[in-house]
């Protein structure tokens, strides 16, 4: 086996495998390093979610190869309902009104999962080392030496360019001395699926006193939800039996869709916002929820973390291209410019909404309301919305502009 490589990926999670996707047949050796064995079932980011994938997303799945072993599977996003509960106002789009067939689309996370280890499975030049688990990582001017503890013994891999894909505690981040900045909400989030007496045909975020519920469309009449609930609360609702949670749900979402029935399997896990205070290091560069973890508010963590991805594979492709360097340190203060505009909005956006939209003063409430009334009543308002929520923001990568690498 060859242990040298262009680019090794740690993590090979939603946006991990994505990226390892994105760069095969670029002519770069590339190394996926993965501490869960190769099946969606042991995957720990291929879990009970569902995803709110914008359209953005559903374009470079699609350029991927991704889609056409997933979409069969997905929801159209086509209507959107944003309300606060006991307030006036209320935002409503529709596609069709901003040109578009949907938004985006709701994918269960295992299933894009599944998709995602089935494309893995067709890369032609990417190397797989799973299970196995990063120990250690040695850097020099040219290379980073790392150590790996696999079922077999020790393996030392040599690479230009390291990547931390591996979530919100990454190990990675910490080996290269990258800082992190940690907001607790005191919230957790509850995530299943539930059968509502009528199908529903719109994505819904409804915002709360004790925060946000999102209720989105899947196949088979079913609908995804994820309710979050102060921290205090989370034994007490962790506790109700299938008849409680549903009461609470009902009481919190409404009777939009009718009666609420049939709880799936519930999870739920504490909410907070991990940010990393820089990107880049010498050699190494972290993506997706090792550089940052948001609220599940507006429903934009993952599609984030796939813009980190796909706008790495853009350099290292166009780099390689012109027979660069994959960790040359242009190149990765490049990313982290590139990247700087939608992130640092999108977290903005994300943590302003899961402080103010459950923040009770009155002054605050009527803002609130009036603000929602302005973004459905007002069109340039909506289309800005719309855009930004499809995930075509500014720099956005060539590939979730349905364009080629």
């Amino acid at each position: 086996m060859d242990n040298t490589h262009d680019v090794l990926i740690v993590g090979g999670g939603l946006v991990g495998a994505s990226l390892a996707i994105a760069l095969d047949g670029a002519g770069l050796r590339v190394a996926l390093v993965e501490a869960a064995p190769p099946r969606a079932d042991l995957q720990p980011s291929y879990d009970e979610r569902n995803l709110a994938l914008a359209r953005a997303s559903v374009n470079a799945l699609t350029a991927l190869g991704v889609w056409a072993l997933v979409g069969a599977r997905a929801t159209p996003i086509r209507k959107i309902h944003v309300s606060r509960q006991g307030e006036f106002g209320a935002v409503r789009m529709n596609a069709a009104a901003h040109g578009v067939d949907a938004f985006g689309a709701v994918l269960p996370a295992r299933e894009l999962g599944n998709g995602l280890l089935a494309r893995l499975d067709a890369c032609r030049a990417l190397t797989r080392h799973a299970p196995a688990k990063l120990d250690s990582i040695s850097i020099a001017d040219d290379a980073v030496t790392a150590t790996l503890a696999a079922s077999h013994g020790q393996i030392q891999l040599r690479t230009r360019l390291l990547v931390g894909a591996d979530g919100t505690t990454s190990f990675v981040r910490s080996a290269l001395g990258i800082d992190v900045e940690n907001m607790d909400y005191a919230q957790a989030a509850f995530v299943c699926t539930i059968t509502p007496e009528r199908a529903p045909d719109c994505a819904y975020e409804r915002f709360t006193a004790t925060g946000p519920v999102a209720v989105l469309p899947l196949a088979d009449r079913r609908a995804g939800v994820v309710l979050t609930v102060p921290a205090a609360d989370a034994g007490h609702v962790a506790a109700l039996d299938d008849a409680g949670f549903v009461e609470l749900v009902q009481a919190r979402f409404g009777w939009r869709l009718g009666r609420l029935n049939r709880p799936g399997r519930r999870v739920s896990y504490p909410l907070q916002r991990v940010r990393a205070t820089r990107l880049v290091a010498p050699r190494g560069v972290i993506v997706g929820n090792a550089a940052q973890t948001l609220h599940p508010i507006g429903a934009q963590g993952f599609n984030l973390g796939l813009r980190d991805a796909l706008t790495l594979a853009e350099l290292l492709i166009d780099g390689a291209r012109a027979g660069g360097d994959p960790g040359d340190a242009a190149m990765l203060a490049d990313y982290a410019a590139r990247r700087c505009e939608d992130r640092d909005g999108t977290i903005a956006m994300s943590d302003a909404l899961a402080r103010l939209t459950a923040n009770e003063s009155p002054p605050l409430k009527l803002l609130r309301s009036l603000g929602l009334l302005a973004l459905d009543r007002v069109p340039t308002l909506q289309a800005a919305l719309a855009r930004r929520g499809m995930g075509f923001r500014a720099g956005a990568p060539r590939l979730a502009l349905g364009e080629g690498p």
